[in-house]
């Protein structure tokens, strides 16, 4: 069982920005994770918020229910959140960060994330892509 966990504003996809994050909406986006792992044989679980303390007990509980990865968007924490850095390397699961958006290619700060050091791996910029291939690496153990 897989967790897919998306961080403030990704409640606006759509909405928000669309030449940067396109139309799909999140509830497209867990439709399809959703899909993503029946075609793996994985089951996966959605959940957003837009606070950090839910998205930290979220990451620190994962194991104890049943998770056996975690699939993170984190958003703009990304960027500065020694809290949620803090909280993946302190759980055993392996996490794969992934971004909608190439955050190498826009603003200087988003250039700098504090949480793909304690992550397996990191996806950015190929749109909701990157959300199987992590869904994808989780399943077959390369992440």
């Amino acid at each position: 069982m897989i967790l897919v966990l998306n961080g403030p504003n990704l409640n606006r996809l759509g909405l928000r920005e669309p030449g940067v994050y396109g139309s799909q909406t999140l509830e497209d986006l867990e439709r399809l994770c959703e899909e993503w792992g029946a075609e793996l044989g994985v089951p996966v679980t959605c959940r957003q918020n837009n606070y950090e303390g839910q998205l930290l007990e979220w990451i620190q509980d994962a194991e104890a229910h049943g998770f056996s990865g975690i699939v993170l968007n984190p958003g703009a924490l990304t960027h500065y959140s020694y809290a949620l850095r803090d909280a993946i390397a302190g759980q055993p699961l392996p996490v794969v960060e992934v971004h909608i958006s190439n955050v190498d290619a826009r603003e200087e700060f988003r250039h700098r994330s504090v949480t793909a050091a304690v992550c397996k791996g990191k996806i950015s910029g190929l749109g909701l892509l990157g959300y199987r291939l992590a869904l994808e690496a989780l399943t077959e153990g390369t992440a």
